[in-house]
């Protein structure tokens, strides 16, 4: 039992770490994808104003983030009601057979 709870600990340390390690990602992804942005921005302002470039890349990301916002509200609106419907039914009829052979 104490081998048993030594290796859990373990495990959840390293699973621990593991979660520490993938939210930095996580926020050096999103800092790059900043960065990314800006350099989109700082090549467009090269032919245009700074402003028309910075304009021109907030719609493009509106779009996408619209696009993305009604796409989710789709799925999600798919997928009510949250309740497991086939296993509420399976277990209705458990019930139900349980009760039937209960009579008999």
């Amino acid at each position: 039992m104490r081998l048993a709870q030594a290796e859990m600990k373990e495990k959840g340390r390293r699973y621990g770490k593991g979660g520490g390690l993938f939210g930095g990602a996580g926020l050096a992804g999103f800092f790059t994808l900043q960065a990314l942005i800006a350099t989109v921005i700082a090549a467009l302002a090269v032919p245009l104003p700074v402003w028309a470039a910075a304009l021109i890349v907030t719609a493009v990301l509106g779009t996408v983030t619209g696009v993305l916002a009604l796409t989710g509200k789709k799925e999600v609106t798919r997928a009510a009601p949250p309740a497991p419907e086939q296993t509420i039914d399976s277990v209705k009829a458990d019930v139900a057979e349980i009760k039937e052979s209960a009579k008999r």
